[in-house]
């Protein structure tokens, strides 16, 4: 950390810590709020009676509103204040999981998760984008967003852990009102800190792109989410994934005659946009993926119980946080490019050995020490992918590009599971099914990274 530092033209300022420790704080809460959640559903679903086939819908009801209005309060944050919108997105997330912790039926339930995922979709890419125009683009840029990857990644990691926690020893509730203490300090003190981050230009939204693009989203995002569910052969699973692409591209058409388009596609088409944000959906996608796998080997294989499965993730946790903290030096040294390429390729050869695990539990380290392996080029992909799909760019457009680089995550964290689990589905057996799902997604992964490579060689 020192050598950044001192390759860095400046030191932070005061006001400079004071707000990351802000937004990552805030940023940390959201990451566990969302892992947390899917560790104790099985607890949700006893306490509140959900039937097995409806339970997805307490992940479903998030995921739709968390991916489907990002792109547009993305924007809105870059129009009317990103402060403003990061504020009154943790004020939603206060009142959504206090309905949610605190909820006696399952339609009190799944309303609070919904604004929840709205709480996410205005917070998260407006925290993003306070971050970026914190921070002048370079290496205080890249030492922030490293400690961001790191603390999202610990995030995850604390969620699993605490959620396990949890759901045996306390009640499923807590998953809940864990955050509403933290979003409250958030809210008490980011008034006096962090700057409005509003553009000076006169506010005008793209109401056409704004209502294709979010229903476009919406109704991909619902069919990628049931199509696991219900069969990716569904009428209406494939008429939600038609209708969505559709839209998007009528949302295409309509951003490029706009006279204030949501989403200029002068920037949709910079290469290190569109390679930074396919390398984000790779890593996500990809990377959530084995963890959901990782999963089910350790409790259906070998036979651990859930709070033994959180721990595991606790050293490729440890892992992931070094990657983060050294994410703006591997950058500095090699570049964007490299650090991004270089992240994936390790990921994806790291899982791909656990195609080599067995049924006896002595597995349990060998999984560890190549989760531990691949979670560090995970954190370090993260780094190198919100670096480049945000560099370059005016201030006034930071607000779309975290925003777009926030809907890859959410819709990446959306289609890996349901991809790769279809995949093991298709297996021999439990442990066949799985062997055979880590090596796509490695094979996935590791294909992505050779056309990001040559994508960007010409660019960074």
């Amino acid at each position: 950390m020192t050598a950044v530092l001192e390759t860095a033209p400046a030191r932070m300022s005061g006001r400079q810590r004071t707000t990351l420790l802000l937004l990552l704080g805030a940023q940390f809460m959201l990451a566990v709020d969302f892992s947390i959640l899917n560790v104790a559903l099985p607890a949700i679903g006893a306490g509140l009676h959900f039937r097995l086939a409806d339970l997805q819908w307490v992940a479903t009801a998030f995921a739709l509103p968390a991916a489907g209005f990002t792109l547009l309060f993305g924007r809105i944050g870059d129009l009317f204040g990103r402060r403003r919108l990061f504020l009154a997105g943790l004020a939603l997330l206060v009142v959504a999981s206090l309905l949610g912790g605190l909820a006696q039926t399952q339609a009190q339930l799944l309303t609070g998760r919904v604004l929840q995922g709205l709480a996410t979709a205005m917070a998260t890419p407006a925290a993003l984008s306070l971050l970026t125009t914190a921070f002048p683009e370079g290496p205080l840029r890249d030492r922030a967003l490293g400690l961001n990857g790191a603390l999202l990644s610990g995030g995850f990691t604390t969620g699993a852990l605490v959620g396990g926690l949890l759901a045996d020893v306390l009640s499923w509730r807590y998953a809940f009102l864990l955050n509403v203490p933290v979003a409250l300090i958030v809210l008490a003190v980011a008034p006096f800190v962090v700057e409005s981050g509003r553009s000076p230009q006169r506010p005008r939204l793209d109401v056409p792109g704004a209502a294709t693009v979010t229903a476009g989203l919406l109704l991909l995002v619902y069919g990628l989410s049931q199509g696991a569910h219900l069969g990716w052969t569904n009428p209406v699973v494939l008429g939600a994934l038609a209708a969505g692409a559709a839209l998007l591209a009528a949302f295409w058409r309509i951003e490029a005659r706009a006279a204030a388009p949501l989403a200029p596609i002068s920037i949709l088409r910079r290469p290190t946009v569109r390679w930074g944000n396919l390398g984000g959906l790779l890593v996500f996608a990809m990377g959530s993926a084995v963890v959901f796998l990782s999963t089910i080997y350790l409790q259906d294989v070998l036979g651990y119980p859930p709070l033994a499965t959180g721990l595991a993730f606790g050293i490729p946790g440890v892992a992931a946080v070094f990657a983060g903290v050294l994410g703006g030096r591997l950058i500095g040294r090699f570049g964007r490019r490299v650090t991004l390429v270089g992240g994936l390729a390790v990921q994806g050869l790291s899982f791909a050995t656990l195609a080599l695990l067995g049924d006896a539990r002595v597995m349990y380290w060998p999984l560890l020490a190549a989760l531990a392996v691949g979670f560090f080029g995970h954190v370090a992909a993260i780094v190198a992918y919100t670096v480049t799909a945000t560099s370059g760019l005016p201030d006034g457009e930071q607000g779309l590009a975290t925003g777009l680089s926030t809907l890859t995550q959410q819709v990446a964290l959306t289609i890996g599971i349901p991809l790769m689990s279809a995949v093991a589905a298709a297996g021999p057996s439990v442990l066949g099914g799985l062997h055979a799902a880590v090596l796509a997604d490695a094979a996935i992964t590791l294909v992505g990274a050779f056309a990001i490579h040559r994508g960007l060689r010409r660019v960074v």
